[in-house]
């Protein structure tokens, strides 16, 4: 299993999140899980919004448009990035 998948042209991230980090980055895996670090406080939804502006920008999409489908209270998230425009090198994720 991978940490994405595709549902249609909207890919599903798997990830697993690290609040208060010294920056924001993508940072290898976290079992079969993306693990992100973001330098947000995990308080008042603050790693959540800030969760989905950094995949927003990282992928080429409007920060509405991206939607936390699960896990909204852990760290461990799934995330949908309806029809990204671009996809980050260093994730190897490959169109179907």
């Amino acid at each position: 299993m991978s940490f994405y998948r595709w549902d249609g042209e909207d890919l599903i991230l798997d990830c697993h999140l690290q609040p208060k980090a010294s920056r924001d980055e993508f940072a290898g895996l976290h079992g079969e899980r993306l693990k992100i670090r973001l330098t947000a406080p995990p308080v008042e939804g603050k790693a959540n919004a800030h969760l989905m502006a950094f995949l927003a920008k990282a992928f080429g999409v409007p920060k509405s448009a991206v939607q936390l489908i699960s896990g909204e209270l852990n760290r461990q998230k799934r995330v949908r990035i309806p029809r990204p425009t671009r996809l980050p090198e260093e994730l190897g994720i490959t169109v179907r």
